[in-house]
């Protein structure tokens, strides 16, 4: 994006260069002259609009320091963006008599997209109520900006917030303020082994059927992501589906053929309404609706649901509300 400086110097080489193009002799005379400075002043404008990308092998001992102060290692998606999790492991969240798994709703976690030698950042921090304020006062005096605060559960015990952060700078010294924010609550900061997945006692394939895509298992979880098809931003920066703006839809298994559903979908204005009244005629409650973020194109509302129950008809409901949604098909 252009600074006003330099939006003034190509408004004003224009005018020099229209000048120089006109019959009157005087002006003719000066055209060696206006040329060449117009020119001069529009260079800088150009090269702001083509940032230069950093190399592979940059973006490699960018992450590493990233690992290194964050104190474990994150993930490259596709898109370039790193991200890292951090679940919430060390709490025991009951809700209608099940007990929340943290790849259900409990998982916190931090994105990074390059932008040159520096990076965007974004995340979603499970707290508890006492934690809230401790964990925001760190961010904000660490130069973050604190895009969300609100609950994804209802009924649940003990009861959970979800944080939501944003910034930009270096990234490794952006990753060293966030942990030493999320020190303030009690987030496991030791990285967390990896678990073998349980068995998951419902019809995968069935459930994969209804949704219209695969599925993925994860800590005794079946996840779904659906990327919405618009070209999503914020701040004028590239807003992809790992920064956090796909669809989530997630299973946890409760016995019988039944599994726990949450999640989020990402919606529109125009879709909100639809999406609402699809979930609440399938049984399926609709916990929460707000933003993540505070300056996206176009603008962007999360809704939270949850219900317990065949999972086969709970996945029905699910894909009603999703058709109402202009979300990337899968393949095939």
């Amino acid at each position: 994006m252009l600074s006003g400086k330099f939006v003034v110097h190509i408004i004003g080489s224009r005018a020099f260069a229209n000048a120089a193009r006109q019959s009157n002799p005087r002006r003719k005379a000066l055209r060696h002259l206006l040329l060449p400075l117009a020119a001069l002043l529009a260079g800088p404008a150009v090269a702001q609009t083509a940032p230069q990308t950093a190399p592979a092998q940059a973006n490699s001992n960018r992450w590493a320091t990233v690992d290194e102060n964050l104190g474990r290692g994150g993930t490259t998606q596709p898109d370039g963006v790193r991200r890292y999790a951090f679940p919430r492991s060390d709490l025991n969240v009951q809700l209608d008599g099940v007990a929340i798994k943290p790849a259900l709703a409990l998982g916190s976690w931090l994105a990074f997209m390059p932008m040159g030698e520096e990076a965007m950042v974004m995340g979603d921090l499970v707290l508890t109520h006492d934690e809230v304020n401790p964990v925001m006062s760190k961010l904000l005096t660490s130069g973050f900006t604190v895009t969300a605060l609100h609950n994804h559960l209802l009924r649940s015990s003990p009861a959970t917030m979800y944080l939501h952060v944003g910034g930009h700078g270096d990234p490794g010294e952006m990753a060293k303020n966030l942990r030493s924010a999320l020190a303030e609550s009690r987030t496991p900061m030791t990285a967390p082994a990896k678990a073998a997945d349980s068995k998951l006692d419902f019809d995968t394939a069935a459930i994969d059927g209804i949704m219209g895509g695969k599925g993925k298992p994860n800590g005794g979880v079946y996840q779904f992501g659906f990327p919405r098809a618009e070209k999503l931003s914020d701040s004028g920066m590239p807003a992809p589906a790992s920064m956090g703006t796909a669809t989530a839809l997630n299973f946890q298994p409760t016995g019988g053929g039944k599994a726990a559903i949450t999640g989020d979908f990402v919606l529109t204005a125009a879709e909100v309404d639809p999406v609402l009244r699809a979930l609440r005629s399938n049984g399926i409650e609709v916990t929460a609706l707000h933003n993540h973020m505070l300056d996206d194109q176009p603008r962007l509302f999360f809704m939270h649901f949850w219900a317990n129950d065949d999972a086969r008809k709970l996945a029905r409901g699910l894909r009603a509300a999703l058709d109402k949604t202009n979300i990337v098909r899968p393949a095939g």
